[in-house]
């Protein structure tokens, strides 16, 4: 079955790389929403994981940001470019997401709909753990107490809304069968060209138009060495 790639290796590695440091920064956040909750809290231990967690958390993306930039524009870009088929996908969604007819579904780019809510989902709540989490770290005792408490509900509301969706996002990849094959594909890199028309179809005539279009350049070139035109 023909594959095509969709994640090249250091995407990959950046995605994991986020997620371990995401769910370690969520279990010790947790101990810290609720300092009851464990042990590990009263004592500090969560605080220091948190912390070095979201140093780790933080850096990933900012290396992967200097090394490929233009990957990183892309997909900001990407995640922003909604459309008329974007509404369509999610007018249909409810009834294809339970079994219906996958042929309702719009056309979708790299990314659908659906991905592209988790994408803005990160960047809005990966901005605001940043920005909120510097001024609780860095500036506590120099902020007044009413910004560090506005600062402390907008990192607890990022936490709950980021968390939700995440939850949303594994139970898709892990276990509805229409998107088993996305989720295998963030640690093989690539889909099967079924997969991608089907689900991908926008992507995936690109892609077919991009591949036929340099076959027939090299044609054409290999032509014209045999004429002596070059």
């Amino acid at each position: 079955m023909q594959q095509i790639e969709r994640y090249r290796t250091a995407a990959r590695v950046h995605h994991w790389w986020i997620v371990a440091w995401a769910l370690l920064l969520g279990l010790t956040g947790l101990f810290l929403f609720l300092s009851w909750f464990s042990p590990a809290a009263w004592w500090g231990w969560s605080r220091l994981f948190h912390r070095v967690a979201a140093v780790l958390f933080v850096a990933g993306p900012v290396i992967y940001f200097l090394v490929y930039p233009k990957q990183t524009l892309e997909w900001i870009k990407e995640a922003f470019a909604w459309g008329k088929d974007d509404v369509g996908w999610l007018k249909a969604a409810p009834i294809y997401y339970f079994g219906g007819d996958e042929g309702s579904m719009p056309p979708q780019d790299r990314s659908n709909t659906g991905q592209k809510m988790w994408m803005l989902v990160v960047i809005i709540a990966g901005l605001a753990f940043v920005v909120t989490g510097f001024f609780m770290w860095f500036l506590k005792g120099i902020i007044s107490p009413g910004t560090f408490q506005a600062m402390l509900l907008i990192h607890d509301v990022a936490f709950i809304g980021a968390g939700a969706m995440l939850l949303v996002h594994i139970a898709l990849g892990a276990f509805h069968p229409r998107f088993s094959e996305a989720m295998r594909s963030i640690t093989s890199g690539s889909v099967s060209a079924e997969y991608a028309k089907s689900h991908h179809g926008k992507w995936y005539d690109r892609i077919v138009s991009g591949e036929e279009a340099e076959k027939h350049g090299k044609k054409q070139a290999a032509g014209e060495k045999r004429a002596g035109l070059t």
